[in-house]
């Protein structure tokens, strides 16, 4: 099996700066944006499209499509929630024009790609952005920069909230989550620097490493999973530790402890891989 490029591609796009806010200034990362997400979930799909047969010749026989920011409602508790990307059936009975290709959302994104990337991208079949019909695979994103101890309840709430509205629109669909934790010692919030930076030193905030990441990865490992249709929880989750002091400086993915090691269940490469399985096992006869 080949490498996967979802960690490294992230670091790299969160090491320029992708948002601009109110004020002025350009940040890599702004938590009232939703850039980080879109770029997690593309990377995911990304790396599941390499390591998927089925859903590589799914696409290609226009069987599948991705939607974007679709809204899933929860069957049994009438909750709803929106995602980032899913990869479902078309809707056949909407006759407006197909979206974006796949291949295009680096550029609508800003997604750094390495020359190898490019080409791997270019050979796989175009996934298009479709009306959705059925969701096959939901991806969640979410990250934890800054503030961990405040974040670890919220983001065990709304990743706990994502796997039952998924099942509880459809129990075959794929939950997938994708946790993006911040390790570095100090970081620069934009929600703490509400003004023109420049003319004044920015507001640092300090992070007490690598407790606090270490509490949050335990967090998350809380969350359900389940290892077949009918239980409750995610179908597959993966941690991706990062040193990002969002400042433009270069961000780095942590490999080390805490940071979950390969062949670890929430590992980045055991995610996809899952996903991968869980696509052939249920999608083999759409």
């Amino acid at each position: 099996m080949w490498a996967m490029y979802g960690p490294g591609i992230v670091a790299k796009t969160l090491s320029k700066t992708n948002v601009k806010d109110k004020y002025g200034n350009l940040w890599p990362y702004h938590p009232r944006s939703d850039h980080h997400s879109k770029l997690a979930c593309w990377v995911v799909l990304f790396d599941l499209l390499r390591s998927c047969a089925l859903l590589r010749m799914h696409a290609a026989e226009s069987k599948v499509g991705f939607g974007i920011n679709h809204e899933i409602v929860d069957f049994k508790q009438n909750r709803e929630k929106y995602f980032d990307f899913v990869v479902c059936t078309p809707r056949a009975t909407d006759v407006r024009s197909v979206g974006i290709r796949f291949r295009d959302l680096p550029a609508e994104y800003q997604i750094v790609l390495g020359e190898a990337q490019r080409r791997d991208l270019a050979s796989l079949p175009d996934l298009m952005n479709t009306p959705v019909g059925s969701v096959h695979i939901a991806f969640e994103a979410k990250a934890c920069m800054t503030e961990h101890g405040k974040a670890r309840p919220r983001l065990y709430d709304k990743l706990n909230s994502s796997h039952l509205t998924i099942h509880g629109s459809s129990d075959v669909a794929i939950a997938a989550a994708f946790v993006m934790v911040n390790a570095a010692r100090t970081f620069i919030s934009p929600d703490r620097n509400k003004r023109k930076l420049g003319k004044s030193q920015p507001t640092i905030t300090e992070h007490k490493q690598p407790y606090v990441t270490e509490r949050v990865i335990e967090k998350i490992r809380e969350i359900p999973r389940r290892s077949a249709v009918g239980e409750t929880g995610f179908d597959a989750v993966g941690i991706v530790v990062i040193d990002a002091e969002n400042d433009g400086t270069p961000v780095r993915i942590v490999e080390t402890d805490p940071a979950p090691r390969p062949g670890d269940i929430d590992h980045y490469d055991s995610m996809v891989r899952r996903i991968a399985q869980s696509y052939e096992a249920r999608f083999s006869r759409i």
